[in-house]
Order: structure tokens, then C-alpha cells, then sequence
């Protein structure tokens, strides 16, 4: 199939909000960047229907519950933007070195790193991307966010880490 054949058909199923695409950000940062749109179905049950997930304990299971999950917060995000009659403005970062950030959200010149891990157990780790993006960008990126699956809260200047039942929208909404 040609690659023309493929953008056509995703297309298609953007037109049909069978997909979403979340557009790369970059700006002349001096790195090599990935410039792809990443793509997320804007049912996540549909998009498990179809990786024959029918069970909790089969999604537990699966080795890509993580993009599920994902997929499933940034559609959330999306939604939230989009019934607030806001223009989204919401993108990912990941450079050839494999810096990554699962979404950014941009409010005029600011820009608000989010860190998505299925994980229920936090980990430093978690901010290595965020760390990277506010390094790169400076006083433009607040203060990241890391939406995980445990049930800990917290706050600090640095990041918040918030469990992603209990995800308050205005924190998604940066000057809202």
C-alpha cells in the first residue's frame, strides 16, 4: 500500500473521530526531532475491542495496556478542551534521543508537560521527560504533571502527581 493510500485512509477515519492525531511539538530548538503525529482512538473501548481485550484481568495482562491508558487520558484531556469550546492546543514531544513528553498542553506562550504512566507505584523516573522539556524550554514550561494509576497524591514545586480517578480538569486547563 502506498503511503498516499495510508494518509488518505487515516484521514478517513480522523473525519469519522474514529482517530485522533496529537501533533508533535517543535519549534527551532536546535534538536533532532520526531515530526510524525503520534495516533490515538478516540474510543479507547473500541481500540481494546479490536486488540481483543474483553476482561479487567485480560487488560491487566495485556503488554499494551500502557498505550490504552494513554490514549485513554489524552482523550479525556481532548474532550474537556473541546466541551470548554477551547481550541485544544495539545501536542507530545520526543526527540531522536528518545526524550519524550506524552503530552503537552499549550496556553498562549506557556506550556504544561504531562507524564502518563499506568503504573501504580510512583518512581522518580516518572519526570525525566518533564525535567528534559523544562531544561530545553525554560520559564515557558510550568510546573509538570504525572497522572499515574495509584492512589498517592502530590504537590510540590516541581510537579504534581495525581491519580487519574481522581484528575481535577482545572489542573488540565492551565489558566482556565
Amino acid at each position: 500500500m502506498s503511503s498516499n493510500t495510508v494518509n488518505e485512509w487515516i484521514s478517513v477515519l480522523e473525519a469519522s473521530f474514529i482517530i485522533y492525531r496529537l501533533q508533535p511539538y517543535f519549534e527551532n530548538i536546535g534538536k533532532r526531532l520526531i515530526k510524525s503525529p503520534k495516533l490515538y482512538f478516540v474510543d479507547t473501548g473500541l481500540a481494546a475491542w479490536l486488540m481483543g481485550i474483553e476482561t479487567s484481568t485480560q487488560m491487566q495482562r495485556d503488554p499494551l495496556r500502557g498505550n490504552l491508558f494513554e490514549n485513554l487520558i489524552i482523550m479525556d484531556v481532548l474532550k474537556s478542551k473541546l466541551n470548554q469550546g477551547k481550541d485544544p492546543r495539545l501536542f507530545f514531544y520526543r526527540d531522536s534521543h528518545g526524550n519524550e513528553v506524552d503530552l503537552v498542553i499549550q496556553q498562549g506562550n506557556q506550556l504544561t508537560p504531562i507524564e502518563i504512566k499506568t503504573s501504580q507505584t510512583w518512581h522518580s523516573s516518572f519526570l525525566k521527560g518533564i525535567q528534559y522539556f523544562k531544561k530545553l524550554l525554560g520559564d515557558r514550561v510550568e510546573k509538570g504533571i504525572v497522572i499515574y494509576g495509584g492512589d498517592r497524591e502530590r504537590d510540590n514545586s516541581e510537579y504534581t502527581l495525581q491519580p487519574y480517578r481522581t484528575i481535577n480538569k482545572s489542573q488540565l486547563n492551565p489558566q482556565a
